[in-house]
């Protein structure tokens, strides 16, 4: 079956990493940020992935003919931001059939194949994954029956419209008669699409344990990295206690602790907590770093402490630098 991945946004959030490299082949531990994303499904069902996105996508298509991945990729591209609904209905062209489809950041524990399962039960036109919160509010919200039927849809209610902790978690399969229901052009597809459906009958969700993350942030980004080493969600690599390693018998004299470490990083004899090193990092003494993402090929010289910064690819911080929060290179106002 098609996957659609929604990657239409320029991940702002994990700037300045993204100013080189779009979102969906930022990675986490050895696979891309896409790869775990489709994942969801089991290998053998998917056999080509649409990128429906507009932010650096002959990037992507060129990383994936390289690859020799197991699956086609093919790109939508958008020439201007059409919202969830726009994004998906700009590939009514090139789907066909029941796909799944997927927002292009989440790193959860679900296995779609059980709401493909629940799709054809139902006879749906859609059929959502979801998950349960405190705090609804910043969600889209749904009502379910006892056939798992979503009764009723509502997207980021006030504290007195919820109605339900079950959640949108942003993994769906599809009947391409969802199309039918899309007008063409700019749309939410959680305000105008699934309400309506919802309304219909037409729509099923099932709920979902273990683990749900939308890795768009940095403290998020690095809850996935650590989910992803506690589930063995990799090919390459080693794991050493609460770590990932992808270059095997480095010798590290630094207390390294729920961390990413890729290949040729020379970390010195610091701390490093919950941080995200990508290729080539080099670290002197004494540094600290916390809740870090630190990009490719980036000196840090000697008695840095750091915490929750993104450090741009190519980056030489001068020894001693204290910084919380931000990116480096430093902004305007930071």
């Amino acid at each position: 079956m098609q996957v659609v991945v929604l990657a239409g946004g320029v991940g702002s959030r994990l700037r300045p990493w993204t100013n080189s490299v779009p979102k969906p082949l930022l990675p986490m531990l050895d696979r891309t940020l896409l790869e775990h994303v489709v994942s969801s499904l089991p290998p053998n069902l998917v056999d080509e992935v649409v990128v429906a996105g507009g932010y650096k996508v002959d990037m992507i298509q060129e990383y994936f003919k390289e690859r020799d991945a197991p699956f086609d990729v093919r790109i939508v591209p958008e020439d201007k931001p059409l919202g969830t609904g726009g994004a998906l209905g700009n590939c009514r062209d090139v789907v066909s059939g029941t796909f799944a489809c997927f927002n292009g950041d989440i790193i959860s524990s679900l296995d779609a194949s059980t709401l493909l399962d629940l799709h054809k039960k139902n006879k749906s036109v859609g059929t959502l994954g979801l998950w349960e919160v405190e705090d609804p509010t910043r969600f889209g919200i749904v009502g379910l029956d006892e056939n798992h039927r979503i009764t009723r849809f509502k997207e980021k209610p006030k504290p007195e419209e919820v109605f339900s902790n079950l959640i949108n978690a942003g993994s769906y399969i599809f009947n391409d008669d969802v199309f039918d229901w899309m007008p063409k052009g700019k749309h939410s597809i959680e305000r105008e699409v699934f309400p309506e459906l919802a309304k219909e009958g037409l729509l099923s969700g099932e709920a979902f344990e273990g683990y749900f993350i939308d890795a768009g942030t940095p403290s998020a980004w690095n809850q996935g990295v650590k989910a992803c080493i506690e589930h063995q969600r990799y090919d390459t690599g080693s794991i050493a206690s609460t770590n990932w390693f992808q270059q095997e018998n480095m010798q590290i004299d630094a207390h390294v602790a729920d961390s990413m470490i890729s290949k040729s990083c020379v970390l010195g004899n610091g701390r490093i907590s919950q941080s995200s090193l990508l290729s080539g990092v080099t670290l002197g003494d004494q540094c600290n770093l916390d809740s870090c993402l630190v990009g490719k090929d980036v000196h840090i010289g000697a008695n840095c402490t750091l915490n929750g910064v993104v450090i741009d690819h190519g980056s030489k911080i001068p020894e001693g630098t204290v910084l919380s929060g931000g990116q480096w290179p430093l902004v305007e106002g930071q």
